[in-house]
């Protein structure tokens, strides 16, 4: 028994090549080149421009691998054609981030800067107009979501004024203060 994603198979777009070797698939594209180990347990066919993705077990160990490995191909047949983003915004008095080349160095109210050195294939940019904005591309979806995720860790937005790195237009729950909370009660 196969899962519903499973079943679908995966659209190859032109420009996008795709090698299945024992074990093993090799995506390239015009943004770039990824490889993927693949589970014993399921089966890579390339028919015409489509990928038919299946499952060798019935085990339940095994039951949802197939539709796993469909997105996981998916993502990085997408990520080949067209590539991945995340933007994140820089949000607070005196934050402010300085890219050079493959590293971004991050001032965020510590008493030193944070350098952080992107992995390969990650590019990093910023928005001419708006200045506060990080953009993180490259062709791993993984990859781009982690290298995002590591860079909002080192200053999350706190709830009280909303400062730090958040996604964009991600949404951060403001707290009230002591100082509004207790005029607001009426207290002494």
């Amino acid at each position: 028994m196969s899962s519903r994603i499973g079943k679908k198979p995966v659209e190859i777009p032109s420009g996008v090549t795709v090698e299945l070797t024992a074990g093993e698939i090799k995506v390239k594209g015009p943004k770039g080149e990824l490889k993927r180990s693949i589970h014993p347990v399921v089966k890579v066919e390339k028919a015409e421009n489509k990928l038919l993705i299946t499952q060798s077990s019935e085990l339940k160990e095994h039951k949802g691998l197939d539709g796993l490995y469909r997105s996981l191909i998916a993502n990085m047949v997408e990520g080949v054609a067209k590539g991945y983003e995340k933007r994140l915004e820089v949000i607070g008095v005196g934050y402010r981030f300085k890219i050079s080349g493959n590293k971004i160095s991050l001032s965020l109210g510590f008493s030193h800067p944070i350098e952080y050195k992107a992995q390969e294939g990650i590019t990093f940019g910023e928005d001419p107009e708006l200045k506060n904005l990080i953009i993180i591309k490259g062709v791993d979806k993984e990859t781009v979501g982690e290298t995002a995720a590591k860079i909002r860790s080192f200053r999350p937005p706190e709830p009280y004024k909303g400062k730090g790195i958040r996604y964009l237009g991600e949404y951060v729950p403001k707290k009230v203060g002591k100082t509004a909370a207790g005029a607001t009660s009426g207290g002494a």
